[in-house]
């Protein structure tokens, strides 16, 4: 099952809603992690460090930096980036299929947007 990371601003009501709905899904938070305020060069690496797929809503800054590191050879499990105002239960169904149905590493150097099509 796929590994997931919530970035500084994603929203908690869609973690809470993952972890709510197959508590067996990994999802680790920043904030847990002692990293609210970290660049994302450095959110990115940990999420790659753990292979973690990245979840946001941050398509501006995060985008470059995750585009960055797979230009630099730096691995990079995966970005998921979902529209601030997706609805809420979309987003977790659509997490939780995209968790529970993908292969190991099918996400590497992968930025992807919710919804998928």
């Amino acid at each position: 099952m796929l590994r997931f990371a919530a970035d500084e601003n994603f929203r908690r009501d869609i973690v809470q809603g993952l972890r709510r709905r197959d508590p067996r899904l990994d999802i680790a938070t920043v904030q847990e992690r002692g990293l609210r305020t970290a660049p994302d060069s450095v959110v990115l690496e940990w999420a790659a460090s753990e292979e973690r797929v990245l979840l946001t809503h941050d398509l501006r800054t995060m985008g470059i930096a995750a585009y960055e590191r797979v230009a630099a050879g730096l691995p990079m499990p995966g970005v998921v980036f979902v529209r601030w105002r997706y609805p809420m239960g979309q987003a977790i169904d659509e997490l939780e299929l995209l968790a529970g149905a993908s292969l190991d590493n099918e996400w590497e150097n992968q930025v992807r947007y919710l919804p998928m099509r």
